[in-house]
């Protein structure tokens, strides 16, 4: 595994409420590019989205990048990393939300079929984009300043310069 993060709270006491959610993202490159969503508010992040009950990780990341970007997985090769974002909860008082993001290296048909957006992430105006690291980088770094951005940037952000440190190597 190349990396395992905690970003926004690092302790939680045992008195509070934990909203647990867990989601599943792909990391498919091609041609020294990645397959990334870009959306209305312009930062990138990686396919992938919320495990269903009863839902397997290789299900629901094959699941969520044909809903979000038309490609089908092929082949879910390893996973590569996690992240886990812990905050206090928008909509419930004296509570915290905390979302483990497992990413897994895949790889696509090169087939490609509709999207199938959420609401919310047609709302966004969600597209595809096979895109350069560095550029996918640099986006996101830009964006991350801003006060309205989406609460992903950081996360997605970090795992970008963590995949730098990889091919580094």
């Amino acid at each position: 595994m190349i990396f395992e993060q905690v970003l926004g709270l690092d302790k939680i006491s045992n008195t509070e409420k934990i909203i647990n959610r867990v989601a599943i993202r792909a990391v498919i490159h091609k041609d020294k590019q990645l397959l990334m969503i870009t959306n209305n508010k312009g930062d990138i992040k990686f396919p992938g989205g919320g495990l269903e009950p009863n839902e397997s990780h290789e299900e629901a990341i094959k699941r969520e990048v044909q809903e979000e970007t038309g490609f089908i997985v092929s082949d879910v090769i390893e996973r590569i990393g996690s992240v886990i974002e812990r905050r206090e909860d928008k909509f419930e008082e004296n509570c915290i939300f905390e979302m483990i993001s497992y990413y897994y290296r895949c790889k696509v048909t090169g087939e490609e079929t509709e999207q199938s957006l959420d609401d919310y992430e047609a709302e966004l105006e969600y597209k595809a984009k096979w895109i350069n690291l560095d550029e996918a980088i640099s986006i996101n770094k830009v964006i991350s300043k801003e006060k309205n951005r989406n609460p992903w940037v950081r996360r997605e952000l970090f795992v970008l310069n963590q995949l730098t440190k990889c091919n580094r190597k």
